[in-house]
């Protein structure tokens, strides 16, 4: 099964006409599947909920997003954080489509014009609703081409889990890179619980393998209660069985390149906070020095990075008008 995950901000009305509603909670995810030959296809869309009051849901939506639609309403500060969130997110394909609101008007040219001061000028621009059809069938040709992240390391951010009378403890979030096998070992991420992979679903059905974009429910044997909780990662162990050192590197503290967002005027200090957003992780930091745009954070507790590849790291800042501050470009541990 081939699943593309598209970060979603606009109307109700307009997610629905695309897909269908499947699941809700920070977010709506809306699900539309065809079957091609013999190879499943799926649309999933991710449209946050309460944004801009609530940041933490659509930045969750960009890290597990590779794609994006944002139907534009009206120019504001809003459009201009969205677009730049975006950008500093890293996703380089996706729609825009002008939507007035009723009796209202939008310029092109100036949607156009912070399109491009966002880093978005691969995005299509669309100056009038396109069709169910032409954006789907769009959407299709783009899963087709995007490179797979199955032959990366595995990695799942949990952002659900209970315990099953009569199964165990059950994880549910989506499959960032590589795949998961049933009866595989996994380790859960910061606990370092080991636990054995009794099944798995997939959009409600039973699967032996999930692969990387799935959105998967990984049911345990022999998991310690407790184990899973806000952030937690699931991942392979390591060759020697034990931890995750050749997936994820542990960052009490980073050294961070500040790519700077566009709009942000923010002037940064010794003792800001902020937060960094990477694999379904929101993590409190504070500044402890800068030099220019490198900047060492220490954070309220550890933030896991992937080794190889993996989502941006973004850094936002919930009290400056401007709550995106940009994305790493280097991150190191100190």
């Amino acid at each position: 099964m081939a699943v593309l995950n598209v970060a979603f901000v606009g109307s109700q009305e307009t997610a629905r006409s695309l897909a269908k509603l499947n699941d809700t909670r920070d977010l709506e995810s809306y699900v539309h599947k065809v079957i091609d030959g013999d190879e499943t296809k799926v649309l999933s869309l991710l449209r946050p909920l309460r944004h801009s009051e609530r940041l933490a849901p659509f930045l969750s939506v960009l890290n597990v997003a590779r794609c994006g639609i944002v139907e534009v309403a009206k120019i504001d500060a809003a459009l201009g954080e969205v677009l730049v969130a975006f950008g500093s997110a890293g996703i380089e394909h996706g729609h825009l489509i002008i939507a007035p609101e009723e009796g209202g008007w939008v310029d092109p040219a100036q949607v156009r014009v912070i399109q491009e001061q966002a880093g978005l000028g691969g995005w299509t621009l669309h100056e009038q609703p396109p069709s169910e059809h032409e954006l789907r069938d769009s959407l299709f040709e783009l899963l087709d081409t995007l490179p797979s992240a199955v032959d990366e390391p595995l990695v799942i951010p949990v952002d659900q889990h209970f315990n099953v009378k009569g199964v165990g403890m059950v994880a549910i979030g989506y499959v960032q890179s590589g795949r998961v096998d049933k009866h595989q070992d996994l380790l859960a991420i910061p606990t370092s619980d080991k636990g054995v992979v009794r099944s798995l679903q997939v959009m409600d059905d039973d699967v032996d393998t999930a692969f990387a974009g799935d959105r998967v429910g990984v049911a345990f044997r022999n998991l310690r209660e407790g184990a899973l909780g806000g952030g937690t990662l699931l991942v392979s162990p390591d060759t020697d069985g034990a931890g995750c050192a050749d997936t994820l590197i542990r960052h009490e503290a980073s050294r961070i390149t500040l790519h700077n967002a566009p709009f942000q005027n923010r002037s940064l200090e010794v003792g800001d906070i902020l937060h960094g957003s990477v694999d379904l992780q929101f993590v409190v930091g504070r500044i402890e020095a800068i030099a220019d745009n490198i900047l060492d954070i220490r954070w309220d507790h550890p933030l896991w990075i992937r080794r190889e590849g993996g989502a941006t790291l973004i850094l936002v800042q919930l009290d400056s008008p401007m709550r995106i501050l940009g994305n790493a470009t280097e991150c190191n541990p100190l």
